[in-house]
């Protein structure tokens, strides 16, 4: 999961598909379920990169909506419902001919809940993470700045495209660091966004929460 930083001096440009930084909340706006800092990392030009992940679940905005609905039926399939689950913020600072430049963006971290088959058998699957979860870590944390730990425990790592409808159990891009209370959350709203028909078939506003 690789996000890619453009720099403006000395200020920030915004990239990736989430809301625009400095863009106020929108109404109703509540604070994020969970916020995870990490640790400063090197980033280009001999500055540094710190990254901060605000999690929801929330509702897709309606232009996003949109796209997942374009998404799925793209796969020949129908779309379920949406669900944006985390937002991942990057802060780069450093220097620029001897003056100080700063960048970065926010993400969106989101999952479209298209009609897509079942897996028959998911154990396989969670072997695999299992196997590579050790690595996969390692491997994160050293561009995120640690994998995030509820005080001696790991989060856990959530599957945004689940396993039980095709996920990919070690894909780079398909596993985020979760606290644990929202990791169950998530466990219980993806099968009602497969459902239809609920709060996930409905659009919610374009910056539901607040940092």
């Amino acid at each position: 999961m690789r996000l890619r930083l453009a720099v403006l001096v000395p200020a920030a440009l915004l990239v990736g598909n989430g809301p625009a930084d400095g863009a106020e909340p929108s109404p109703g706006a509540t604070p994020a379920s969970g916020k995870w800092v990490g640790q400063p990392v090197p980033g280009p030009g001999g500055g540094e990169v710190q990254t901060t992940i605000y999690y929801g679940p929330w509702q897709y905005s309606q232009r996003w909506m949109d796209l997942c609905r374009s998404k799925c039926t793209s796969e020949g399939h129908k779309l379920m419902g949406c669900i944006w689950v985390a937002d991942i913020k990057t802060d780069w600072k450093g220097r620029y001919l001897g003056f100080p430049v700063y960048g970065g963006g926010r993400y969106a971290i989101t999952h479209c809940c298209c009609d897509y088959p079942e897996v028959d058998d998911t154990a396989s699957l969670r072997e695999q993470w299992t196997s590579k979860r050790e690595s996969f870590r390692r491997k994160w944390g050293e561009e995120f700045g640690g994998w995030p730990r509820n005080g001696d425990t790991n989060y856990p790592g959530h599957h945004i495209r689940d396993l039980l409808h095709g996920g990919d159990p070690v894909a780079e891009g398909n596993v985020l660091p979760t606290p644990g209370n929202v990791h169950d959350v998530l466990n219980k709203q993806y099968p009602l966004c497969y459902k239809g028909g609920g709060r996930w078939s409905m659009v919610g506003p374009d910056r539901p929460y607040t940092d």
